[in-house]
């Protein structure tokens, strides 16, 4: 018995105890290019020059700017309109405002 209990919590996602907005970022892509630390100082968020998700001019968006980016893409952001629910949108919005400077 203490066995399969020790092996069902080897099992739980990395995950488990994270903002759902935390895991949308971390799972759909968005840290590739900006970073776990939201900055953009990967190799694909250099050659994109993806935006500093801790910057002021990030954090002064309304949430629904940071949302229309998000599910309709802007300059070299895809969109994620067809992979994304409107609720996991706004959590990675609410995820989004975690990294401000």
């Amino acid at each position: 018995m203490l066995l399969l209990i020790a092996a069902t919590a080897l099992a739980l996602p990395a995950f488990a105890g994270e903002a759902p907005g935390a895991v949308v970022y971390r799972t759909k892509m968005c840290k590739a290019c900006h970073g776990d630390d939201g900055s953009g100082n990967t190799p694909a968020g250099k050659t994109v020059k993806a935006a500093d998700l801790r910057s002021d001019e990030v954090q002064k968006k309304s949430d629904a700017e940071l949302m229309a980016s998000v599910t309709n893409g802007k300059g070299k952001m895809p969109s994620f309109k067809s992979s994304l629910s409107e609720q996991q949108v706004k959590d990675v919005v609410a995820f989004v405002r975690t990294l401000k400077k």
